[in-house]
């Protein structure tokens, strides 16, 4: 199972905001899929990366 919670925790101690999010590029659509915890494409979390200047773990982690 995908869980993005690491976003929510990253964003918090960088104080990034969802809007600030849209503003880099991340579009409404993709920003509903994090909080379902649906599939995101790699290139929308490199997206994530260079925004929130972190590694793919403070960004998503999988449960079984």
């Amino acid at each position: 199972m995908v869980d993005y919670s690491p976003l929510w925790e990253t964003m918090k101690q960088k104080n990034i905001s969802q809007y600030r999010l849209l503003q880099e590029g991340i579009d409404n659509k993709t920003l509903d899929a994090l909080k379902k915890g649906k599939n995101i494409t790699l290139l929308t979390l490199e997206k994530l990366c260079v925004i929130l200047s972190c590694t793919p773990n403070d960004v998503v982690c999988f449960h079984d």
